[in-house]
């Protein structure tokens, strides 16, 4: 069996609500690419990548170009398995690990329909019915993202990213966190998270200010070196999200200690093959993880909840419903959450399959 045909189509996704970070990061409408790849045998799989503009160096209107680039490889491709395409791919196209996500995403989709098996029997076996899920706050004023918190708790939901920095204001990012923490009570997981917005000083007094609650530090600052000593400064835990991209960063990071837990982006690793590799090196290291990706709607929502499923016990800290924080869903009938929790699709590999009402026409066709 080969792939014949590649398909690729642009989605704006629009957040339900303005989403606001530091550095005056922003996400309303972003732009998804969703592509399909089609086997002489008529099966179809989707992959999907969703970059945040602003955010990691990911481009998403260079998708197109890195896709025609690779499409010689792809086209005529002998599927036996995913990863030694990939690493074709590797050779032929050096980074864009972003562009190859949702390649490797939609090579996975297939591998599991010719198997006749779920995503997650491939990526380790199921360990879990279902998955906490965090819920991401926006970074506006105290009071209301208290607000939101107290909300979200009143779903089931029990882990909460606070977003911090976006007026460089350390003692409104304190208050933040207070305010968040008084919202929902002594247990649930909070952790001001600032992409990398914040310098030293600024993180080092706003976790200082914070040092008597129970919460997590996320990503302060863009150097491993930096947010080592604000970890060391607030003796605060630490969860890596930007600074962890490839093994070199993660062990490295568990050198300076602040490995404490990481997000594992699909686009940051370059799809399910090289962030199943990271999570294996993650498990060693003793850190938790957070599985999810930049943006997007179900069909990348689908991937990353199969890799949390078969994440080994007591690696997991949470997941992510991105298809539930924007609009329009690709797939309605994609797992929505529920009482905090969320459960991977059934069925042979990912388990959805877009609308194609809602992609229109593909902007590029090949074969």
């Amino acid at each position: 069996m080969s792939v014949v045909k590649l398909s690729l189509w642009s989605v704006d996704l629009t957040s339900h609500e303005n989403y606001y970070m530091a550095e005056g990061k922003s996400c309303t409408t972003v732009e998804s690419h969703v592509l399909c790849l089609e086997t002489n045998e008529g099966l179809k799989g989707w992959g999907e990548v969703c970059p945040i503009p602003h955010y990691l160096p990911a481009f998403a209107k260079g998708v197109p170009s890195a896709i025609v680039e690779m499409a010689p490889e792809i086209l005529g491709a002998e599927l036996a398995g995913v990863d030694a395409l990939m690493h074709r791919l590797d050779a032929h196209l050096i980074g864009h690990p972003h562009a190859k996500s949702l390649v490797d995403i939609a090579l996975w989709d297939l591998w599991g329909q010719i198997t006749g098996q779920p995503l997650y029997a491939l990526l380790g076996g199921r360990t879990r019915r279902d998955m906490p899920l965090y819920h991401s706050i926006t970074c506006i004023a105290p009071v209301e993202m208290a607000r939101i918190a107290k909300e979200a708790y009143a779903t089931g939901i029990r882990q909460f990213q606070v977003k911090l920095g976006a007026d460089a204001d350390w003692q409104a990012d304190a208050e933040r966190l207070i305010k968040v923490r008084e919202a929902v009570g002594m247990g649930p997981i909070v952790y001001g998270d600032w992409n990398c917005g914040a310098t030293r000083l600024q993180a080092t007094r706003t976790g200082r200010a914070v040092a008597h609650l129970d919460v997590m530090l996320e990503q302060p600052c863009k150097t491993l070196e930096d947010c080592a000593a604000v970890r060391q400064a607030t003796g605060l835990p630490m969860k890596l999200d930007e600074g962890a991209h490839d093994l070199a960063s993660l062990l490295r990071a568990h050198e300076l200690g602040i490995l404490d837990a990481v997000a594992l982006k699909l686009s940051k690793f370059g799809g399910l093959s090289a962030m199943r590799r990271a999570r294996d090196l993650t498990v060693h290291l003793g850190a938790e993880i957070c599985s999810e990706c930049t943006w997007g709607s179900d069909i990348v929502t689908a991937a990353a909840l199969h890799f949390a499923t078969s994440t080994p016990k007591g690696a997991l800290l949470n997941t992510c419903d991105l298809s539930g924080y924007v609009s329009p869903r690709l797939y309605p009938e994609a797992p929505t959450r529920s009482a905090g929790r969320i459960a991977p699709p059934e069925g042979p590999g990912l388990g959805v399959a877009p609308d194609l009402d809602v992609l229109g026409s593909p902007i590029l066709e090949l074969e």
